[in-house]
């Protein structure tokens, strides 16, 4: 599969999300995809355009991606607002 790497990034930060919403028992699953998605998003973006360690052809941003997505959703869930 040609997008095999593309589709298991899109995978991953939903499995990321999900799990992390369930960790924390929120049940705001909308908005740990969203913050899970954009990390996920900026990961690639800095392995691939930024420090250029990677190409779309690598799974090395795959596993960038990944990490930046859990570090995206530790600070939503650090820094966001407790009513």
């Amino acid at each position: 599969m040609e997008y095999a790497d593309i589709i298991v990034a899109v995978v991953g930060a939903f499995a990321l999300a999900w799990i992390a919403d369930q960790l924390t028992g929120r049940r705001g699953l909308f908005a740990t995809l969203l913050v899970s998605g954009i990390g996920a998003l900026c990961g690639w973006f800095l392995a691939v355009r930024v420090f250029a360690v990677s190409t779309m052809d690598d799974w090395l941003w795959v596993g960038t991606a990944m990490m930046a997505s859990a570090v995206a959703l530790f600070g939503f869930f650090l820094f966001r607002n407790k009513r």
